[in-house]
């Protein structure tokens, strides 16, 4: 999973249980949505994830807290365009 994350993308916390290392609470919030700082190819303590990421909280959370969202598709906007008006010639 970590190699389809990346700086700037978004992320869906979807554990918010104790630190499993120290078993300190964390300041994240399941349901919330973070945006990703920055990937770090070390391996969690825990065994069960091969980066970790840090979301600007704290420091780098184990990439098993998270799901990767999509991103926002680019919607098509109808935009009204300003033509230059012909002027006649008078003889």
């Amino acid at each position: 999973m970590s190699d389809t994350m990346g700086p700037g993308g978004l992320v869906l916390c979807v554990n918010a249980a104790p630190n499993h290392v120290t078993g300190h609470p964390v300041p994240l919030r399941a349901g919330e949505t973070y945006r990703v700082v920055e990937v770090m190819d070390f391996a969690c303590p825990c065994g069960r994830s091969d980066a970790l990421i840090d979301v600007g909280v704290d420091f780098a959370w184990c990439q098993t807290r998270f799901r990767l969202l999509p991103k926002p598709k680019a919607q098509a906007r109808t935009r009204r365009v300003s033509a230059p008006r012909e002027k006649e010639t008078i003889r």
